[in-house]
Protein backbone atom coordinates (compact mmCIF):
# COMPACT_ATOMS: atom_id res chain seq x y z
CA UNK A 1 0.00 0.00 0.00
CA UNK A 2 1.49 3.33 -1.11
CA UNK A 3 0.92 6.82 0.28
CA UNK A 4 -1.34 7.91 -2.62
CA UNK A 5 -3.71 4.99 -2.07
CA UNK A 6 -3.78 5.66 1.67
CA UNK A 7 -4.63 9.35 1.12
CA UNK A 8 -7.71 8.50 -0.97
CA UNK A 9 -9.16 6.10 1.61
CA UNK A 10 -11.83 6.84 4.18
CA UNK A 11 -10.26 8.13 7.47
CA UNK A 12 -11.48 5.09 9.40
CA UNK A 13 -10.07 2.78 6.79
CA UNK A 14 -6.84 4.75 6.90
CA UNK A 15 -6.57 4.17 10.65
CA UNK A 16 -7.33 0.48 10.22
CA UNK A 17 -4.79 0.15 7.45
CA UNK A 18 -2.05 1.85 9.46
CA UNK A 19 -2.92 -0.25 12.52
CA UNK A 20 -2.76 -3.38 10.40
CA UNK A 21 0.68 -2.49 9.09
CA UNK A 22 1.91 -1.69 12.61
CA UNK A 23 0.54 -4.99 13.95
CA UNK A 24 2.17 -6.86 11.08
CA UNK A 25 5.54 -5.27 11.78
CA UNK A 26 5.22 -5.94 15.51
CA UNK A 27 4.27 -9.54 14.79
CA UNK A 28 7.30 -10.01 12.57
CA UNK A 29 9.58 -8.48 15.19
CA UNK A 30 8.15 -10.67 17.97
CA UNK A 31 8.54 -13.75 15.77
CA UNK A 32 12.19 -12.90 15.17
CA UNK A 33 12.77 -12.40 18.89
CA UNK A 34 11.00 -15.67 19.71
CA UNK A 35 13.09 -17.60 17.23
CA UNK A 36 16.23 -16.12 18.78
CA UNK A 37 15.11 -17.19 22.26
CA UNK A 38 14.48 -20.71 21.00
CA UNK A 39 17.92 -20.86 19.41
CA UNK A 40 19.70 -19.62 22.53
CA UNK A 41 17.71 -21.92 24.83
CA UNK A 42 18.47 -24.94 22.66
CA UNK A 43 22.15 -24.01 22.72
CA UNK A 44 22.47 -24.06 26.51
CA UNK A 45 20.23 -27.12 26.86
CA UNK A 46 22.46 -28.99 24.43
CA UNK A 47 25.48 -27.81 26.40
CA UNK A 48 23.91 -29.14 29.59
CA UNK A 49 23.52 -32.50 27.85
CA UNK A 50 27.31 -32.70 27.61
CA UNK A 51 27.60 -32.01 31.35
CA UNK A 52 25.09 -34.77 31.99
CA UNK A 53 27.13 -37.21 29.89
CA UNK A 54 30.29 -36.53 31.90
CA UNK A 55 28.52 -36.68 35.27
CA UNK A 56 27.03 -40.05 34.37
CA UNK A 57 30.47 -41.21 33.29
CA UNK A 58 31.87 -40.15 36.67
CA UNK A 59 29.07 -41.99 38.47
CA UNK A 60 29.64 -45.17 36.42
CA UNK A 61 33.34 -45.26 37.29
CA UNK A 62 32.85 -45.03 41.04
CA UNK A 63 31.45 -48.55 41.70
CA UNK A 64 34.49 -50.02 39.94
CA UNK A 65 36.74 -47.77 41.99
CA UNK A 66 35.11 -48.91 45.23
CA UNK A 67 35.46 -52.56 44.21
CA UNK A 68 39.19 -52.14 43.65
CA UNK A 69 39.75 -50.10 46.80
CA UNK A 70 37.79 -52.24 49.25
CA UNK A 71 40.11 -55.19 48.68
CA UNK A 72 42.91 -53.12 50.20
CA UNK A 73 40.96 -50.89 52.57
CA UNK A 74 38.61 -53.30 54.30
CA UNK A 75 38.95 -51.39 57.57
CA UNK A 76 38.01 -48.05 55.99
CA UNK A 77 34.30 -48.82 55.89
CA UNK A 78 33.19 -45.28 56.76
CA UNK A 79 35.22 -43.83 53.90
CA UNK A 80 33.85 -46.34 51.39
CA UNK A 81 30.28 -45.93 52.57
CA UNK A 82 30.67 -42.17 52.36
CA UNK A 83 31.59 -42.46 48.67
CA UNK A 84 28.72 -44.86 47.96
CA UNK A 85 26.17 -42.63 49.70
CA UNK A 86 27.45 -39.48 48.02
CA UNK A 87 27.30 -41.19 44.64
CA UNK A 88 23.68 -42.26 45.18
CA UNK A 89 22.72 -38.71 46.12
CA UNK A 90 24.54 -37.30 43.10
CA UNK A 91 22.83 -39.76 40.76
CA UNK A 92 19.42 -38.80 42.19
CA UNK A 93 20.19 -35.09 41.86
CA UNK A 94 21.35 -35.63 38.28
CA UNK A 95 18.15 -37.48 37.41
CA UNK A 96 16.10 -34.58 38.77
CA UNK A 97 18.16 -31.89 37.02
CA UNK A 98 17.86 -33.76 33.73
CA UNK A 99 14.08 -33.28 33.78
CA UNK A 100 14.40 -29.47 33.96
CA UNK A 101 17.96 -28.36 33.17
CA UNK A 102 18.63 -24.80 34.19
CA UNK A 103 15.97 -24.81 36.92
CA UNK A 104 17.61 -22.89 39.81
CA UNK A 105 16.51 -25.20 42.67
CA UNK A 106 17.49 -28.36 40.78
CA UNK A 107 20.83 -26.94 39.68
CA UNK A 108 21.58 -25.94 43.27
CA UNK A 109 20.77 -29.47 44.47
CA UNK A 110 22.98 -30.91 41.74
CA UNK A 111 25.83 -28.58 42.68
CA UNK A 112 25.61 -29.55 46.35
CA UNK A 113 25.33 -33.28 45.62
CA UNK A 114 28.28 -33.29 43.24
CA UNK A 115 30.26 -31.17 45.69
CA UNK A 116 29.64 -33.79 48.39
CA UNK A 117 30.76 -36.51 45.99
CA UNK A 118 33.95 -34.59 45.23
CA UNK A 119 34.57 -34.30 48.97
CA UNK A 120 33.98 -38.03 49.52
CA UNK A 121 36.32 -38.93 46.67
CA UNK A 122 38.92 -36.59 48.11
CA UNK A 123 38.79 -38.44 51.43
CA UNK A 124 39.06 -41.77 49.64
CA UNK A 125 42.17 -40.79 47.70
CA UNK A 126 43.71 -39.21 50.79
CA UNK A 127 43.29 -42.46 52.73
CA UNK A 128 44.55 -44.49 49.74
CA UNK A 129 47.89 -42.71 50.04
CA UNK A 130 48.61 -44.93 53.05
CA UNK A 131 48.31 -48.10 50.93
CA UNK A 132 51.33 -48.40 48.56
CA UNK A 133 50.07 -51.64 47.00
CA UNK A 134 46.75 -50.01 46.18
CA UNK A 135 48.45 -46.98 44.64
CA UNK A 136 50.43 -49.32 42.38
CA UNK A 137 47.42 -51.42 41.36
CA UNK A 138 46.94 -51.22 37.60
CA UNK A 139 43.15 -51.15 37.84
CA UNK A 140 43.39 -48.31 40.32
CA UNK A 141 45.75 -46.38 38.07
CA UNK A 142 43.48 -46.94 35.09
CA UNK A 143 40.39 -45.75 36.97
CA UNK A 144 42.23 -42.69 38.24
CA UNK A 145 43.23 -41.81 34.69
CA UNK A 146 39.64 -42.24 33.48
CA UNK A 147 38.37 -40.04 36.30
CA UNK A 148 40.99 -37.42 35.50
CA UNK A 149 39.94 -37.43 31.86
CA UNK A 150 36.28 -37.21 32.84
CA UNK A 151 36.96 -34.26 35.13
CA UNK A 152 38.73 -32.41 32.32
CA UNK A 153 35.87 -33.00 29.89
CA UNK A 154 33.39 -31.99 32.57
CA UNK A 155 35.22 -28.71 33.13
CA UNK A 156 35.03 -27.87 29.41
CA UNK A 157 31.36 -28.86 29.23
CA UNK A 158 30.56 -26.78 32.30
CA UNK A 159 32.26 -23.72 30.81
CA UNK A 160 30.41 -24.13 27.52
CA UNK A 161 27.10 -24.42 29.37
CA UNK A 162 27.74 -21.38 31.56
CA UNK A 163 28.79 -19.30 28.55
CA UNK A 164 25.61 -20.28 26.66
CA UNK A 165 23.44 -19.55 29.70
CA UNK A 166 24.99 -16.11 30.13
CA UNK A 167 24.23 -15.18 26.51
CA UNK A 168 20.67 -16.46 26.83
CA UNK A 169 20.03 -14.73 30.16
CA UNK A 170 21.38 -11.40 28.94
CA UNK A 171 19.17 -11.59 25.86
CA UNK A 172 15.88 -12.32 27.63
CA UNK A 173 16.60 -9.81 30.42
CA UNK A 174 17.49 -6.94 28.08
CA UNK A 175 15.09 -4.43 26.56
CA UNK A 176 12.92 -4.99 24.57
CA UNK A 177 13.04 -8.80 24.89
CA UNK A 178 12.43 -8.63 28.64
CA UNK A 179 9.00 -7.14 27.99
CA UNK A 180 7.74 -10.30 26.31
CA UNK A 181 10.11 -13.20 27.08
CA UNK A 182 8.55 -14.06 30.45
CA UNK A 183 5.07 -13.96 28.93
CA UNK A 184 6.17 -16.72 26.55
CA UNK A 185 7.62 -18.76 29.42
CA UNK A 186 11.27 -17.86 28.87
CA UNK A 187 12.93 -17.41 32.24
CA UNK A 188 16.61 -17.06 33.23
CA UNK A 189 18.51 -20.33 33.55
CA UNK A 190 20.84 -21.09 36.47
CA UNK A 191 24.57 -21.40 36.00
CA UNK A 192 26.35 -24.60 37.01
CA UNK A 193 29.21 -23.45 39.20
CA UNK A 194 30.29 -26.57 41.03
CA UNK A 195 33.65 -24.92 41.78
CA UNK A 196 31.94 -23.12 44.65
CA UNK A 197 31.07 -26.45 46.25
CA UNK A 198 34.55 -27.80 45.62
CA UNK A 199 36.12 -24.80 47.33
CA UNK A 200 34.12 -25.60 50.47
CA UNK A 201 35.00 -29.28 50.27
CA UNK A 202 38.37 -30.09 51.86
CA UNK A 203 40.39 -32.01 51.05
CA UNK A 204 39.85 -31.48 47.34
CA UNK A 205 39.88 -34.45 44.99
CA UNK A 206 43.53 -35.34 44.52
CA UNK A 207 43.69 -37.92 41.80
CA UNK A 208 46.75 -40.11 41.73
CA UNK A 209 49.52 -39.40 39.28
Amino acid sequence: MNIEMLATMDPILQILAVAGVVLLLVGIYVALMYNKWVKLRNRWQNAYGQIDVQLKRRHELIPNLVEVVKGYMAHERDTLEGVITARSQAVAAGDQARTKPGEPALMESLKEAEGSLVFALGRLFAVAEAYPDLKANQNMLSLQEELRSTENRLAFARQAYNDAVMVYNIRIQSFPDAMMASAFGYKPAALYQIEAAEERATPKVAFGK
